[in-house]
């Protein structure tokens, strides 16, 4: 059975946690309110993707080695207390520059561990013959929180200033701790059973063409996360939040009504379709003046986002072993906060050179890109995963 109890938990433990995250949209507002730039987002935004990587090989042994639970246990402990802990930020930007830039540091490892252990959890217990739907959906929540975030942050930093949005945040990650700490552990490796590294996991041919898939997605990713907020805010667009509701929206019906047919015709059948589909709402909005480019261009991206992230995710871990998932689910989401520091670096850069219009073409290219990598790696590589539609069981 693919909806029980477990699964529901932890997705909704997963709701709180994203949500704590996806609030962080709106980070580029405080950095701005403190005398930053358009490349002061980029690095501080992008610092925080940067650690998520550079601490995936540690993270990722670590969710096979002490268990998903127990590793999502200590994800949701630091994402809970960091919030907290900007509020001893004070002054101007260059004031306290080098302390913000350490706690997002150590804010972007408690993320990553609570992404690694959530989706490697959640893949451990699915059902394989419904591997895309069950990933699918157990986004949905996580969708879900990208939208509730940053509409929640909007409000609060609006009504009641940046204090009150650093306590709701770390709220939110404790309503995630607290949620999934009765479930069980979904594996643990023994003692006496071998290990393979991380790398060696990662350089297989599979695993680190997803992994250069999902690069492209976080390049794409990290424009919506940095860039959409103050762009719309330059086009004196008074609800910005309307963009965020509306890529979460698509996502989450495209993965309601769409979530099967993946495991029907297949991932590989998909995943060009999703990577068009998210590249073309980045390239709408180079034409961004009002809120129906924001509403098309939301709607565009979230529909590619909700069929990508699991098909990219199901091509990882299809048919492998339960002692290694851990590990190539740190690199696929790794390999998306690395596309996702990179983007926010380089597009903070070309938007403070050629403004945003620039910045988003530049995105847009990126996701274009992966059909190149697709097409040469996947396609010529002959590993496709299924080329014949996959059964899908109906369960009682």
């Amino acid at each position: 059975m693919l909806y029980n109890t477990t699964f529901i938990t932890m997705a909704l433990a997963n709701l709180f946690t994203v949500s704590s995250f996806g609030a962080f949209f709106l980070f580029p507002l405080y950095i701005i309110n403190h005398g930053g730039s358009k490349s002061d987002i980029g690095i501080i935004m992008g610092i925080f993707a940067l650690s998520a990587v550079l601490s995936r090989p540690w993270i990722s042994s670590m969710v096979d080695r002490i268990g998903r639970k127990r590793s999502y246990t200590v994800g949701c402990i630091i994402i809970s207390i960091l919030p907290l802990l900007y509020l001893l930020l004070r002054g101007g930007l260059s004031e306290f520059y080098l302390p913000l830039l350490f706690l997002r540091v150590i804010h972007g490892v408690g993320v990553a561990i609570c992404f690694t252990a959530a989706f490697t959890y959640i893949a451990d217990i699915i059902p394989p013959e419904r591997l895309n739907e069950g990933i699918g959906m157990f986004g949905v929540t996580g969708l879900l929180g990208l939208a509730i975030g940053p509409v929640v942050a909007e409000i609060i930093i609006g009504r009641f200033g940046f204090d009150i949005f650093f306590l709701v945040t770390a709220g939110m990650a404790v309503m995630g701790l607290a949620l999934h700490l009765p479930l069980r552990e979904s594996y643990r490796r023994s003692a006496d059973e071998p290990s393979r590294s991380f790398f060696s996991v990662m350089f297989r041919k599979r695993t680190l063409t997803v992994a250069m898939l999902a690069g492209l997605f976080g390049f794409g990713l990290s424009a919506t996360i940095g860039f959409v907020t103050p762009f719309a805010r330059e086009q004196a667009i008074a609800f910005i939040s309307l963009y965020f509701i509306c890529y979460s929206g698509a996502a989450v019906l495209t993965r309601l009504f769409g979530g099967r047919l993946a495991d029907r015709v297949g991932e590989d059948r998909i995943i060009p379709y999703a990577l068009v589909l998210t590249g073309a709402g980045l390239f709408a909005l180079i034409f961004l003046e009002g809120n129906a480019v924001l509403i098309i261009a939301g709607l565009m991206s979230g529909c590619g986002h909700g069929f990508l992230f699991p098909c990219l995710n199901a091509l990882a871990i299809r048919d492998e072993p339960i002692d290694i998932r851990g590990k190539i689910t740190g690199v696929f989401t790794g390999g998306i906060d690395a596309g996702a520091f990179a983007g926010s670096l380089m597009l903070g850069y070309i938007g403070e050179w050629a403004g945003f219009r620039a910045l988003f073409f530049t995105a847009g290219l990126a996701l274009l890109l992966g059909l190149v990598v697709y097409r040469f790696r996947v396609m010529n590589g002959r590993w496709l995963v299924s080329k014949e539609p996959v059964p899908v069981v109906d369960e009682e």
